[in-house]
């Protein structure tokens, strides 16, 4: 019951607001002459032939359209372990690689073999540190 008092007083104030700000723009075109009466209204419109181009104007190209490629994946850090789910929904094979940087400066980065992941298919890749994991992504080449 509340919110529809204030949803009706709100749109009481709102109709109040733009009534009193509409007044005084009508009060003003209603005291000026008649826009019609005067002598440019009384000439008729004429366009002269040789503003008009001969042609049309040329579109512009349109916008290249994306290039479908590349398969979806989600990648999820659990501690040292980096597991990666692939899905290609492109018609084009994707190879895909799982790519780990650790944190720790004398845990070996791994960068890890190459899968091939067909059109339609799904593919889990996953990787590791000894330690925590500072990043993780999946980068793709076509074959």
């Amino acid at each position: 019951m509340r919110a529809r008092r204030s949803r009706a007083v709100s749109l009481l104030v709102t109709s109040v607001v733009l009534t009193g700000l509409l007044i005084p723009g009508a009060t003003a075109q209603s005291g000026g002459p008649d826009p019609g009466a005067g002598p440019e209204a009384a000439a008729p419109a004429t366009v002269d032939l040789a503003d008009i181009p001969a042609e049309p104007p040329v579109r512009p190209a349109p916008a290249a359209t994306p290039e479908l490629f590349g398969a979806d994946c989600d990648t999820e850090i659990d501690g040292s372990q980096v597991t990666a789910y692939c899905h290609n929904g492109y018609p084009e094979t994707d190879l895909l690689r799982l790519h780990v940087e650790c944190e720790r400066w004398w845990d070996l980065d791994g960068d890890g073999a190459a899968v091939s992941l067909d059109p339609a298919g799904r593919v889990r890749l996953t990787g590791r540190c000894w330690k925590e994991v500072r990043t993780a992504w999946v980068s793709h080449q076509r074959p």
